[in-house]
C-alpha cells in the first residue's frame, strides 16, 4: 500500500525542489537531532523519527489563539473544529480527535512533561486548554516509533509543550528581565496581554512569572455569517522555577504550575457546533491545571544523565444548564440529555517517570542509551450519566531506546512494557469492578549515512492500546472493549539530503520525505458507521509526508510542507469505507526574505484537497494565502528590544468549512494582525 502512494508524491516532489538552511547544534542521540532552517521553521534531521519543531520565533509570528491552531502547519496535523480552547481537537495521520470525540487515545500530549488531554469527552476538544504564549516550543513526533518514552498505544503521534524559562528573558545572566506582548486581530476583535516577568538572583537560581489574557467575541467567516459559539475569554498563568546545585552545578532541581481557566456563560453545550442544538445552552466552567517538579542529576558521566519528573495535571468542568435552551425540553428525549448537560467533570493525572540517558561503547558499537520507568494514576470523577464513567487507573511502565552506531550504520531498537489496572468508582452489577492487561511493544529504527548529506531510513513499530476508564460498563459492547486492547504496527521508509552551496554560492537546502502504513485491529474505539455497538474490524492508513526548506545567502527562502494519503475502515462483514479520520492532501509552500534579524516578510500558501467536513460529505479544495511581517528595530534608544508583528490571515476571504469539522463551524474570514512585545 505504500508504493501505490509513489505516484502522488511526484507532484510535492517537484514542488519541494524549489523549496532553508543554516546548522546548529542538539543534543546527540535518538531523541536528539541535527536542526537545519533557513525559513520560519526548524527542520530536524538525523533519526528515523519524523519529528517537527515549532520554536518560540514561529509561535510568536503566527500569532494562533490555541496549540492546535499552532501545529496545523505540521504535515499529517488536522485541526478539527478549532477556532477555541474548548472545542479544538488535533488529529495527526488521522488518529487523536475525531468528530465525536476530543481524543482516542492514540495521540499523547504532554506539558513540561504533565500528561493532558486524554480524556474521550463527549462534543468537547482534545483539553489542550491553555495559551500558546506560555511556551518556548512544541515538538510534534508523529507515527509510533518516537513515541515508546511517552506512552502506550500510540498511534498517531506525540505534542510536547515546554514552557517559557527566566533564562529566556535574562539571557542566562544574574539580574531582572522579561517582556510584554499585546496582540490585537480584526475578526472578532481578539485582544491578547501576555507579562513575563523573570529574575536570576544568581547563575543558579531562576524565577518566571507569565500571565496571559486572551478575549475574543465571535467570529466572521468568508462569507460575512457570524460563527457561533466561537468568543472565548481565558486567562491563564505560568510559575516556574530553576535552581542548580551541587558540587560542579551537577544538580539542578525544577518546579512549574501553569493554569489556565474559562467561565463562559450561555454557551451551547456542545463545543463542535455553533448554536444551541439539541443539548441545549449551559453556563461553563473550565479550569485546567499542570503542576511539574523535575529533578536532574547530570555528573558529566557518560553513565549517568539521570531525569526524576514528578507531575500533576487536573481538569475541572461545571455545568450548568440554561432552562429553556434546547428544543427537546420537556420531552422524553431530552430527560436522557440532562444527565449529559449537568453533569460535572473532573480528570487527574498524577505520573513519576524516571530515566537515564548513558553512553557508552561495546567493541565497534557506540550506544546511546535511554532506560527508564513510568508510574502513572488516573482518577477521573463518576459521570456515567454523561458517558464518562467514573473510576481510577493505575499504570506502571518500562522502557528502554538503545541508539547503536556502527559507522554509518545507526539501529535503534525500543521496547515498552506496560501494566494497567483498572478500577470503576461505582458497582458494576453483574460483572467485575477492576480489570487488569499488560503488553509488551517495541520497534526498530535503522538508518545509514552515506556521508555526503544524503541518508535514508526506515522504521518497524507495535504498539497495543490498553483499556481505558471510558471503556467500563456492563453492556455486553462495555465488556468486549474492556477485555482486549487495541493493536497497532506501523512501517515508515525514508530519506533525507542536506547540505550547502547546493544550487548557488551560500545557499542552503534540506529535504526530508517519509512513507508510512499504519494497521489497527482489535479495535475497541471506533465503530461501524450507524452503530453504537458494533466495532470496525481494521483500519488500513497510508501516506506520504514532505518537509524541505531553501536559504539563499541574500536572505530570500522558501520552505514547503505537504501530505499525501488516504485509509480504508473493514467492518465485520469485509466491506470497506474511506478511512473517515484520515487527513487531508495539504500543501503549504512559504515565500519570503529577511534582512539580517531585523524584518521578515513572507507569504504563505495553503491548498487541500481530498477534505470532508465531520459528516463525511465532500468538501470542495480550499486555498488560502497568509501574509506575515516581522520588524525587530536596530535601534539604541526606547525601540531596543521591541518586535513588531504584522499578519493577515486568509487573504482572500476565502468561504470554506475546514477539514473534518462540523459542517455549520466554517473557517475564519479575512484576519488582519498585530503584535507589539516590548523586552526589558
Amino acid at each position: 500500500m505504500l508504493m501505490s502512494l509513489m505516484r502522488g508524491t511526484t507532484a510535492l516532489v517537484c514542488l519541494s525542489l524549489a523549496t532553508p538552511v543554516l546548522a546548529q547544534d542538539s543534543d546527540p542521540g535518538f531523541l536528539g537531532t541535527l536542526i537545519l532552517t533557513g525559513g520560519k521553521r526548524d527542520l530536524s534531521f538525523g533519526t528515523a523519527l519524523s519529528r517537527t519543531v515549532v520554536d518560540d520565533t514561529e509561535i510568536a509570528d503566527r500569532q494562533a489563539s490555541t496549540v492546535a491552531q499552532l501545529i496545523d502547519s505540521v504535515p499529517g496535523v488536522t485541526l478539527v473544529n478549532g477556532t477555541t480552547p474548548q472545542g479544538s481537537g488535533i488529529n495527526i495521520r488521522g488518529f487523536g480527535a475525531n468528530t465525536t470525540f476530543g481524543s482516542d487515545q492514540k495521540i499523547a500530549v504532554q506539558i513540561d512533561g504533565a500528561s493532558v488531554g486524554s480524556e474521550e469527552l463527549y462534543r468537547i476538544g482534545t483539553q489542550l486548554f491553555t495559551d500558546p504564549l506560555l511556551y518556548r516550543e512544541v515538538e510534534v513526533l508523529r507515527g509510533t516509533i518516537g513515541s515508546f518514552a511517552y506512552g502506550s498505544g500510540i498511534v498517531g503521534g506525540v505534542v510536547r509543550l515546554e514552557t517559557k524559562d527566566a533564562s529566556d528573558f535574562t539571557d542566562g545572566t544574574p539580574g531582572f528581565g522579561g517582556s510584554q506582548t499585546f496582540e490585537f486581530g480584526s475578526n472578532g476583535n481578539g485582544r491578547v496581554s501576555s507579562t513575563n516577568l523573570a529574575w536570576m538572583p544568581t547563575e543558579r537560581a531562576e524565577v518566571l512569572l507569565n500571565y496571559s489574557i486572551r478575549d475574543q467575541d465571535d467570529l466572521t467567516a468568508g462569507d460575512g455569517d457570524t460563527i457561533g459559539n466561537s468568543a472565548f475569554r481565558t486567562p491563564s498563568y505560568l510559575a516556574k522555577g530553576k535552581l542548580t546545585f551541587g558540587q560542579d552545578d551537577a544538580q539542578t532541581l525544577t518546579f512549574s504550575h501553569s493554569r489556565t481557566l474559562a467561565d463562559d456563560k450561555d454557551v451551547p453545550y456542545d463545543q463542535f457546533e455553533t448554536d444551541a442544538g439539541s443539548f441545549g445552552n449551559v453556563d461553563r466552567l473550565t479550569d485546567t491545571t499542570q503542576t511539574v517538579l523535575e529533578y536532574r542529576f547530570d555528573p558529566g558521566s557518560d553513565l549517568v544523565d539521570l531525569t526524576v519528573n514528578l507531575s500533576h495535571a487536573d481538569q475541572r468542568i461545571d455545568y450548568d444548564y440554561i432552562p429553556g435552551s434546547s428544543p427537546l425540553e420537556g420531552t422524553p428525549s431530552f430527560a436522557f440529555l440532562a444527565g449529559t448537560v449537568t453533569a460535572d467533570q473532573r480528570y487527574e493525572t498524577t505520573k513519576l517517570t524516571v530515566t537515564n540517558r548513558a553512553l557508552f561503547d561495546t567493541g565497534a558499537v557506540s550506544h546511546d542509551m535511554l532506560a527508564g520507568i513510568e508510574l502513572q494514576r488516573r482518577v477521573r470523577a463518576d459521570n456515567t450519566a454523561a458517558g464518562a464513567p467514573g473510576g481510577t487507573n493505575d499504570r506502571a511502565a518500562l522502557f528502554v531506546i538503545d541508539e547503536m552506531t556502527i559507522g554509518q550504520v545507526t539501529v535503534t531498537p525500543a521496547l515498552r512494557y506496560e501494566k494497567s489496572r483498572i478500577e470503576s468508582a461505582t458497582d458494576l452489577a453483574g460483572v467485575p469492578n477492576t480489570y487488569e492487561k499488560d503488553a509488551l511493544m517495541g520497534g526498530l529504527a535503522l538508518a545509514y549515512d552515506f556521508g555526503n548529506g544524503l541518508s535514508v531510513f526506515g522504521s518497524a513499530a507495535y504498539t497495543e492500546g490498553l483499556p481505558i476508564i471510558d471503556d467500563l460498563g456492563t453492556s455486553a459492547s462495555a465488556q468486549r472493549r474492556i477485555g482486549q486492547s487495541e493493536k497497532s504496527r506501523s512501517f515508515e521508509l525514508g530519506a533525507e539530503y542536506t547540505g550547502s552551496d547546493v544550487f548557488a554560492a551560500g545557499d542552503t537546502f534540506t529535504i526530508r520525505g517519509n512513507l508510512y502504513q499504519t494497521d489497527l485491529w482489535d479495535i475497541t474505539s471506533y465503530t461501524v458507521a450507524g452503530s453504537m455497538s458494533t466495532e470496525l474490524a481494521r483500519v488500513d492508513s497510508q501516506g506520504f509526508e514532505i518537509e524541505a526548506s531553501y536559504g539563499m545567502a541574500n536572505g530570500v527562502y522558501i520552505d514547503f510542507a505537504g501530505h499525501l494519503g488516504d485509509g480504508t475502515e473493514i467492518n465485520p462483514d469485509g466491506s470497506e469505507n474511506v478511512w473517515r479520520n484520515s487527513p487531508a492532501d495539504r500543501a503549504q509552500v512559504t515565500l519570503g526574505r529577511k534582512w539580517d534579524d531585523r524584518l521578515d516578510l513572507s507569504w504563505e500558501i495553503v491548498h487541500a484537497a481530498d477534505r470532508r467536513d465531520a459528516l463525511g460529505a465532500d468538501l470542495p479544495d480550499s486555498t488560502v494565502h497568509n501574509l506575515r511581517a516581522t520588524w525587530t528595530p536596530d535601534t539604541q534608544g526606547w525601540l531596543k528590544g521591541s518586535e513588531v508583528r504584522f499578519g493577515i490571515e486568509n487573504l482572500l476571504d476565502a468561504d470554506y468549512v475546514g477539514h473534518l469539522s462540523s459542517p455549520s463551524r466554517k473557517a475564519p474570514g479575512r484576519t488582519f494582525k498585530m503584535s507589539l512585545t516590548k523586552t526589558f
